[in-house]
């Protein structure tokens, strides 16, 4: 009632665009305990239920409001492993099921929480923190992401042997190859890396499981294997021009960007730079609005964004009510700094010149009514509204269809759901006694904080499963 929401500043789009690093202007903290007043301490707090991790929000919020960092971040890690990841890319589901955004701005839930772990670190109340007994029992990890991370972190804790094998050179899965450096730079990563091999985990990089090393190997010389590989194959877009130079996937695009950035040379006839060039993303994800970010750094000539479904709403739908994430219209950062977006747009086809991609063609659609069952709107071109544009580069960011099925898959026969991710029961073990999985591997591509769930979760039910053979 007696304080609007305050955002942090950012550096201006002219600026930040010049390079790679975070923008973001933290408040002082009496400006974020200010911002902790606006929590209502709710009977019944909805943000607990928009997060999947549960975080214990109005708690946290109560403690910074009165000023107590070093409680705050007690309880801040009692549910959340790496709140410097989640409060900087997670979306805040929490905030759109804030009690108080019914009809007002939401308590800058996402805020708070990184200004609490970011105070922690500066006040070196982060350290390592040993197990104090060790099991004996030996956990193979197989992916550095959150999820793989999260387990990790968690099943150290309760005093096993974990060691996390990743296949390339650093530790982070998307964390540090697939989230642009201006979004979360990586000695954010590195940091709690670091921490995590004090506290005991190995960390095995280089190390791709099917290749490198048998997935049969690791499950004979563990007394548990789970399996954190991700969602990695990327939605492809089947149409006449596919083969074109200049088409690449989203992931393709933004892995090498953050490569270089850390000043690995690339071969120039293998570096993807969209200086003065124009470019076209497909897809009005996240993804994609990371590859508007590089492209807008690389000093693109133009950028535009299109979405194969509708414009969403500035506000909610009637059916879209509140608690629920707010299917609305959000511009990122990315999208401020310069981006035409488009929407209910086919792409058709592509047309090249001696091989490179330069015009891409479309067509335009309207969507029926909402399926009362699925909930699916039909789609249909509009008659006369096909329509092509100039592109020197186009970027695929239209989701992922699960994890890679060649190699550690296929050798370890785990058994796969209807729609090609690795099937676990209730206790995320897979069709392989010994062998559990989680995250997007388990559950298809998510957010980052489903993620960490994911990990927590399989965790639990590792240490269960450990001391049952006890």
């Amino acid at each position: 009632m007696k304080y609007d929401r305050q955002d942090f500043g950012k550096e201006s789009a002219q600026e930040r665009i010049k390079h790679y690093n975070e923008f973001t202007k933290y408040l002082p903290e009496s400006d974020m305990q200010t911002q902790g007043a606006r929590c209502m301490e709710c009977g019944i707090p909805f943000c607990h239920w928009g997060c999947p991790i549960g975080n214990l929000i109005p708690d946290w919020n109560d403690l910074v409001y009165k000023g107590k960092w070093e409680e705050a971040i007690k309880y801040l890690q009692e549910t959340n492993n790496f709140p410097e990841f989640t409060g900087r890319i997670c979306p805040a589901p929490c905030e759109n099921s804030c009690v108080l955004s019914i009809h007002a701005p939401a308590v800058s839930i996402k805020n708070i929480e990184i200004s609490i772990i970011e105070k922690a670190f500066k006040e070196n109340w982060i350290k390592p923190n040993l197990p104090k007994k060790r099991s004996g029992k030996m956990v193979a990890i197989i992916g550095s992401g959150p999820s793989g991370l999260a387990c990790a972190d968690q099943l150290n804790k309760a005093g096993h042997l974990v060691t996390v094998f990743e296949k390339n050179e650093d530790i982070g899965g998307l964390l540090r190859f697939g989230i642009p450096d201006f979004k979360l730079e990586k000695k954010i990563v590195q940091r709690r890396v670091n921490i995590m091999q004090e506290e005991g985990v190995q960390f095995k990089t280089n190390t791709c499981v099917g290749v490198d090393i048998k997935g049969q190997y690791l499950k004979k010389n563990f007394d548990v294997v789970v399996l954190a590989s991700g969602a990695e194959v990327p939605r492809d877009l089947q149409v006449p021009g596919r083969e074109l130079k200049g088409v690449y996937f989203a992931m393709e695009y933004l892995t090498q960007q953050n490569r270089f950035n850390k000043g690995i040379k690339i071969h120039a006839d293998e570096r993807i730079d969209a200086k003065g060039k124009n470019v076209i993303v497909l897809g009005g994800g996240d993804t994609g609005s990371d590859c508007v970010g590089t492209a807008n750094r690389h000093g693109a000539k133009s950028v535009k964004q299109f979405e194969l479904l509708p414009e969403p709403p500035k506000t909610r739908d009637w059916d879209n009510p509140w608690p629920y994430w707010a299917n609305i219209k959000r511009t990122s950062t990315s999208h401020e700094e310069g981006c035409e977006r488009g929407y209910s747009i086919l792409t058709k086809s592509f047309e090249g010149e001696n091989g490179i991609v330069k015009k891409l063609n479309a067509v335009r659609l309207e969507f029926g009514a909402k399926d009362p069952v699925t909930g699916r709107r039909p789609m249909n071109a509009i008659s006369g509204s096909e329509f092509s544009v100039d592109c020197d580069l186009v970027f695929l960011a239209m989701g992922f269809l699960g994890p890679v099925k060649n190699g550690m898959l296929e050798e370890l026969k785990v058994e796969l759901d209807k729609v090609g991710n690795v099937k676990t029961d209730n206790n995320y073990m897979t069709s392989i006694a010994g062998v559990f999985a989680c995250g997007d591997a388990r559950r298809g591509q998510s957010l980052v904080v489903w993620a960490i769930n994911e990990g927590r979760m399989v965790a639990s039910a590792v240490n269960k499963f450990l001391k049952s053979k006890s």
